[in-house]
């Protein structure tokens, strides 16, 4: 199994995950500011990047991101600043966000490039 740079050399991404679990009473308004971002990026296009939310059973919030671009395009977005601002209030005490690099291992159907999809 090939890692993601190994299947693509001419494109060097660089992949993140971020979890964190919002309190239970702001886990909502969490998911609309990460709604919003979703909106921004459909209507602006920025290309750079591929991004996925997962909120998972436990109120945990998980994001991945593939950027190409540099900059990040998500730090251009007005609705990701939004979402940014205030996210270690609206977390549990010691779980706000705890970004981390990430390599791909392997996928099915789960990136839009999958040879498989």
């Amino acid at each position: 199994m090939q890692s993601r740079t190994a299947q693509h050399p001419e494109t060097a991404m660089s992949t993140v995950v971020v979890r964190y679990r919002p309190t239970p009473d702001r886990a909502d308004e969490n998911q609309r500011l990460v709604e919003a971002v979703f909106a921004e990026l459909a209507e602006t296009d920025p290309g750079g990047v591929r991004y996925a939310t997962f909120r998972l059973a436990d109120g945990t919030f998980v994001h991945i991101a593939d950027v190409e671009a540099d900059p990040n395009p998500l730090g251009a977005t007005a609705a990701f600043a939004e979402f940014q601002q205030g996210i270690v209030d609206r977390c549990e005490e010691g779980e706000g966000p705890n970004p981390q690099a990430a390599t791909l291992v392997g996928s099915y159907r789960f990136l839009a490039d999958d040879v498989n999809a």
